[in-house]
């Protein structure tokens, strides 16, 4: 076994190999750019190189300066984790002459899977179904009407110089394919310039599904199957193992087919074998076809690991270091069923767009497994992938485990930046989806309803004004008079919408709030605040913005009332204490010429100090307060001479 590899990648892959390398007793050798400095993979790391700029080009696919960064530090061997250089055969060639290991399959191997023609053809030979398919020079329309015969119909027509849907023609009956094959001629002639055509199998309810393969260059095993047909333009979101509605032919057709794929390249390590497969009829034996080979790690392999009991980063380690395959074929079986959902940071409601910011709060629920780079206090960088965690669970069967990522996702609690949280909430409420009837064109059928979030609760906007105006941890003397109750107002904004509450504050384990027509009583039991009876969600604050955790996290920005322009009272003669607070500083003195926008006084509240200007040129007429006054809301602080 090695002492020592390098991780040619970073976050949550890195981290996720580390982890399994540092628990073999293997050293870790962490590689960053700028923008990963202080990244979680970098402080795992046991030793960690700096290789350049924050844009990949400049770090993480200067496969040149990661290898030299190995040598330097002694490893023995590169693991590359996925994306960046994991499928270049030539940084693999590099890191052999080098007289490194390459945690990995061949570079040979790599490149009979790059290119997907000349792969399907390999497949082909090494008997592994492809999509069946006439792409030949032959255009005669009787010809082309035999190979759809053959085939087998539905077919697809394809203008051979296609592309946007021109010169595509979908034909369910053979009396239909003359007409079709005219029109998609005539269609492709004029927008292309070429009326050459090919002619495909379409698959009318299609299905990801890949195969988990392992070999040690001369033999292979496969770890089964995954589902992988939840997706959002050809991205998948969640994954499952193994496939809902898997048969037990199917299962033996689709490994065996998966096996001779990565024997056929004589394949070593980690590789997954993805097929395209039509479930309009169920799960039949006959109906699954070679997409392309995976030669690496792929994302979703936790849940292949959670079924199996197999660490596959184990095993790439054991066999790179010359081992023979830990398990044969017959020493593999399936227990339960595993779920893994991609958690990234990004805008639903815009398009899925990307986003950034820093996690001021992240935290998961001790029932999952949540493989992720980042931690609180991280930033989601633009430079890099944004996913913030792969949340994966496990239980014996799929309606359990279903229910549990549920849980695990309601539960799950992540602040300050947006994510796709409340979107996989969604999805594993979708009925199709808990029934197991998934095909890849679920999301983009049902992504309207998928999409929409709940206007928040009552209770969540009071649980972040409550939290605003600190009336949370209250102390018993504190919220009340002698002579009556005290009322205060806050006002949060939510997607754009000013929200206005009022609390009567009846003593320090008793609030009645009012927002609108709906009120909500707030009582303290134990230490524990209920809200109308149940449960207050916990609150995150970051700033002025406040995150509720509950509806998989709602977010409240706190309206500073010193924000509006103080001639929005109609009474520029007095500046008054917006909200109840402690004088800080006074620099108004009577007497005193002041310009509009002058700084007077320093309220500070809510933990943030603000500056109360004047609202208009003038005189100060007199000072009504001074340093260190606790003042209510509405108090006057300083008035001006009349005009």
């Amino acid at each position: 076994m090695f002492n020592k590899i390098l991780i040619a990648n970073r976050g949550e892959i890195a981290c996720r190999v580390m982890e399994t390398a540092q628990k073999m007793g293997v050293s870790c050798v962490a590689v960053y750019s700028d923008a990963d400095a202080s990244a979680k993979h970098v402080q795992m790391a046991d030793q960690a190189v700096h290789i350049g700029g924050a844009a990949p080009a400049e770090s993480y696919l200067k496969g040149d300066v990661i290898i030299q960064a190995a040598l330097d530090a002694g490893a023995q061997a590169i693991h590359p984790g996925y994306g960046f250089l994991s499928e270049n055969p030539d940084f693999v060639d590099a890191v052999e002459a080098a007289g490194l290991v390459f945690i990995g399959p061949s570079a040979d191997a790599i490149r009979k899977m790059g290119l997907k023609d000349a792969a399907k053809v390999l497949m082909e030979q090494a008997g592994v179904p492809v999509v069946p398919g006439y792409h030949g020079d032959n255009q005669d329309a009787e010809h082309l009407a035999g190979a759809a015969d053959t085939i087998g119909y539905p077919v697809l027509i394809k203008a051979v110089a296609g592309g946007g849907g021109k010169g595509m023609r979908l034909v369910e009956r053979p009396e239909d394919f003359a007409a079709a094959l005219d029109s998609a001629r005539g269609e492709a002639k004029t927008a292309f310039g070429n009326d050459a055509v090919l002619v495909e199998k379409f698959v009318a309810k299609p299905r990801h599904i890949e195969v988990q393969v392992f070999g040690d260059g001369t033999h292979a095993v496969h770890l089964f199957e995954r589902d992988c047909s939840l997706q959002r333009r050809h991205q998948k979101v969640i994954e499952e193992a193994p496939a809902p509605g898997m048969t037990p032919e199917m299962r033996a057709a689709m490994g065996q087919a998966g096996v001779r794929a990565a024997e056929a390249i004589g394949y070593k390590g980690a590789g997954t074998v993805e097929f395209i497969v039509d479930a309009s009829d169920g799960l039949r034996p006959d109906r699954f076809w070679f997409m392309e080979m995976n030669t690496r790690l792929q994302v979703e392999h936790p849940v292949t690991e959670a079924i199996t009991g197999v660490d596959l980063v184990e095993w790439q380690l054991r066999v790179a270091a010359g081992e023979s395959l830990p398990k044969q074929q017959e020493d593999l079986s399936i227990q339960g069923h595993a779920f893994e959902a991609r958690l990234y940071a990004e805008d639903v409601p815009k398009g899925f767009l990307p986003a950034t910011g820093t996690l001021t709060h992240l935290d998961f629920p001790a029932n999952c497994r949540a493989d992720s780079g980042v931690r609180a206090g991280d930033t989601i960088s633009p430079w890099y992938d944004p996913m913030i965690a792969k949340v994966v669970v496990h239980g014996p069967t799929r309606s359990v485990a279903l229910e549990t990522l549920h849980r695990v996702l309601q539960t799950t609690k992540v602040a300050s930046t947006v994510t796709n949280l409340a979107f996989l909430g969604a999805l594993t409420r979708h009925t199709g989806f808990a029934s197991g009837d998934v095909d890849t064109g679920l999301i983009g059928q049902d992504l309207e309803t998928l999409v929409q979030e709940p206007e928040p609760s009552v209770e969540a906007v009071v649980a972040a004004a409550m939290t605003a105006l600190e009336l949370v941890n209250v102390a018993p003397e504190t919220g009340f008079s002698l002579w009556a109750p005290l009322h205060r107002a806050v006002q949060l904004s939510a997607e754009g919408e000013t929200l206005d509450l009022d609390v009567q504050v009846d003593g320090p384990d008793r609030q009645i709030w009012q927002m609108g027509e709906d009120r909500v009583l707030a009582e303290r039991t134990s230490d524990r605040w209920t809200l109308n009876g149940a449960p207050m969600p916990d609150v995150s604050v970051s700033g002025s913005t406040l995150t509720v955790f509950t509806d998989y996290g709602r977010s409240f920005d706190l309206i500073d009332p010193l924000d509006r322009d103080a001639s929005a009272t109609g009474d520029t003669n007095v500046i008054e204490a917006p909200m109840p607070g402690l004088v800080k500083a006074v620099f108004a003195t009577a007497g005193q010429a002041v310009q509009e926008g002058d700084r007077l006084a320093i309220l500070e509240a809510m933990k943030m100090e603000h500056s109360l200007l004047a609202a208009r040129d003038g005189v100060v007429a007199e000072v009504l307060v001074e340093d260190g006054a606790q003042v209510e809301a509405g108090a006057a602080l300083v008035r001006l001479e009349e005009e």
